[in-house]
């Protein structure tokens, strides 16, 4: 198990020390994370780095995974849509289930502890079946820039039920919920198999077993197959691309339990994709495995991120810290990362020309593509790193619990 002390030849002593001394009235408290599954997205990436480190320091953490049935999913995947503009049908079945779910799972889950983080909108509503005896923190990951109003008035009669509501960017407070709103930047873990450092020989064994060429440049998307990740306007991107340039598209995919959208948007895009795998030229991988998702990354010339909505998306804080330029749209918590043409591009998530073109720059340019690479990794070690979230998170507690 990590601990804080590995992590000060990264971040140097003084944010360590700090982090302990923000820890001290927190001694012996009984956190409890909550969210709906633990593997294969940027939440369950946090939580599996972040509550060993609160254990760590002092704090008694423990996490839960929500229990649900494929049909709840199914439902609170369209509920995350919704909530970042989708338009969906909010029939009382669906509210019926997913109330239902959320107290089956109270029944035999209880909570005795000092505070309660309840992450995303699967397990909103459990508050609803407790006894309310400690603060309540909702922790939205996902961009809520323009929900869907019906969707909204129904999910923030759970929110008023909460204490502190916590999202990613500025942006996403919203003006009509008399709840207090904070903001906190999700974060990597350096050492972890997902982005701890790797040597060449490593990375090409990796590569080579992924049956990834390397005969040319490569260009990757690492996400989630959702459409919010516009997987399919990539294969235009890339058409341009391959117009000026001869390289691969390597599309680093993986999937998750809470998300029954993913394979059906992975078999559209293979089939969208077939006359360019055939030959070569766009390469799926699945990117369930930390160690090869890593390796990708490093062995890539660009890391883009295509998306049309997104909550922050820390692959592109992933690519940052592995010194990659980084083409991407402006959107979400993406410009937080991004500072345009200086540690990467952004870009409108519908100019397919300007993400080629910006592509093809960084390709001709490998001293530009050095210069945006070391301003990144830069910028993420002293702003997005798990120490600064676990910084941040005790600065909450403290303001919550004393």
């Amino acid at each position: 198990m990590r601990k804080l002390e590995d992590y000060i030849e990264i971040v140097g002593d003084d944010i360590i020390s700090n982090i302990y001394r923000k820890a001290r009235k927190l001694y012996t408290k009984h956190i409890l994370h909550i969210n709906s599954t633990y593997q294969g997205g940027g939440v369950s990436e946090m939580l599996v780095s972040l509550v060993p480190l609160m254990d760590d320091i002092g704090i008694y953490a423990g996490w839960r995974i929500l229990h649900g049935s494929p049909d709840f999913f199914t439902i609170t995947k369209k509920f995350h849509n919704g909530l970042q503009g989708a338009k969906i049908n909010l029939s009382e079945m669906k509210k019926r289930l997913y109330n239902q779910t959320n107290e089956n799972f109270s029944t035999f889950t209880h909570i005795d502890h000092d505070c309660v983080i309840i992450h995303d909108p699967q397990p909103l509503p459990l508050i609803r079946f407790y006894r309310k005896c400690q603060p309540w923190i909702w922790r939205c990951h996902i961009d809520l820039t323009d929900p869907q109003k019906d969707l909204w008035n129904f999910l923030k009669n759970f929110m008023l039920k909460y204490d502190v509501i916590i999202v990613s960017s500025e942006k996403y407070k919203k003006a009509d919920l008399p709840v207090e709103q904070k903001v906190i930047h999700p974060a990597i873990n350096p050492i972890s198999l997902k982005n701890k450092d790797l040597d060449n020989k490593d990375i090409l064994k990796l590569i080579k077993k992924a049956r990834i060429p390397t005969d040319k440049p490569i260009i990757t998307q690492v996400s989630r197959m959702d459409p919010w990740k516009d997987p399919e306007g990539l294969l235009e991107v890339f058409n341009y691309v391959k117009e000026k340039i001869d390289c691969r598209f390597v599309y680093c995919y993986n999937t998750a339990p809470d998300d029954p959208e993913g394979m059906m948007i992975y078999n559209k895009v293979r089939r969208k994709a077939k006359k360019m795998i055939d030959k070569g030229d766009v390469i799926f991988v699945i990117g369930n495995n930390d160690i090869l998702v890593n390796a990708v990354q490093r062995f890539s010339t660009v890391i883009v991120q295509k998306s049309i909505r997104e909550g922050f998306c820390l692959a592109v804080t992933e690519a940052l810290w592995k010194k990659k330029p980084v083409v991407a749209s402006n959107v979400g918590g993406i410009p937080t990362q991004i500072k345009d043409g200086e540690n990467g591009f952004l870009l409108e998530p519908t100019d397919t020309k300007g993400f080629a073109d910006r592509i093809i720059r960084v390709l001709q340019e490998p001293k530009l593509a050095a210069d945006m690479g070391e301003k990144g990794k830069e910028f993420v070690r002293k702003n997005f790193l798990i120490t600064r979230l676990l910084s941040d998170y005790l600065d909450l507690m403290n303001d919550v619990l004393n």
